[in-house]
């Protein structure tokens, strides 16, 4: 294992192809493979968070229940220097992108889907002076 997990901040993301969701991580958003038991898990690291890529076959997947099965409406939020031209990035490598660009006050942000339809948001603060 490459990183330190207590250290780290986990989240679990249960996914139906696990290769596929380890190449859209590593490939689009910058994460590092942990450790990769295809196709039962992964985790990939960014920084100081580590994702849990759960297949069907996995633990964590097998314990959710069936009532809590579909996808939620949580995500991953990861920042971003200049959203207009990740978008754009993303957009070019064929990302799903699930949202236009939205702005509030603290920043600017849009939804893009992993593989498994798992949100995340990718998000430009607000500049502070």
């Amino acid at each position: 294992m490459t990183a330190d997990v207590h250290a780290l901040a986990s989240v679990r993301y249960v996914v139906d192809d696990v290769p596929a969701a380890i190449e859209f991580y590593t490939t689009h958003l910058g994460f590092t493979v942990s450790t990769a038991f295809p196709p039962a898990f992964a985790d990939v690291v960014r920084g100081p968070l580590r994702l849990l890529l759960s297949g069907p076959a996995s633990s964590g997947a097998r314990v959710t229940p069936a009532d809590a099965a579909g996808c939620g409406r949580n995500r991953i939020h990861l920042i971003v220097d200049d959203v207009d031209a990740e978008r754009e990035r993303l957009q070019r490598a064929g990302v799903t992108l699930r949202s236009d660009i939205i702005s509030g006050p603290g920043g600017r942000q849009f939804l893009i889907a992993d593989p498994a339809g798992n949100l995340v948001e990718i998000f430009e603060p607000t500049a502070r002076g």
